[in-house]
């Protein structure tokens, strides 16, 4: 019985409470340009109309693309006056576009950008 309870804690295993909610993570991240802004909030917080213009959109497509990353607590919002800024809300979004990066240039073949990164980094 203590085994389940684990599990439930963890979440992890392939049985676990969250595989369905991570799906939904994915889901949420199965859009290109929904991927475009997170890149361009790893820098720090930014406007509708900044966003816009980084990831070549118009500012009510980005709008909508905020509203839902927003919903799905990927990123928050800070108002200074009439201007909304938004940022990440934690790394973990970040985290799991750059892995996605990373496995999109595994499957270009060769040896992919990031694993020469990684070794110009060793002594």
């Amino acid at each position: 019985m203590r085994m389940n309870a684990d599990k439930k804690v963890c979440g992890r295993s392939p049985d676990g409470e969250f595989v369905e909610l991570a799906v939904e993570v994915f889901s949420m991240l199965a859009d290109a340009t929904r991927v475009r802004i997170i890149l361009a909030l790893r820098g720090g917080e930014l406007s509708v109309s900044n966003l816009a213009t980084v990831v070549d959109k118009s500012p009510a497509a980005v709008s909508q693309h905020l509203a839902k990353l927003r919903l799905a607590r990927m990123v928050a919002t800070r108002q200074d006056g009439q201007r909304v800024y938004y940022r990440l809300e934690d790394e973990h979004a970040s985290q799991l576009v750059n892995d996605a990066i990373f496995q999109a240039e595994h499957s270009l073949g060769g040896t992919p950008r990031h694993h020469h990164e990684h070794d110009a980094e060793q002594p």
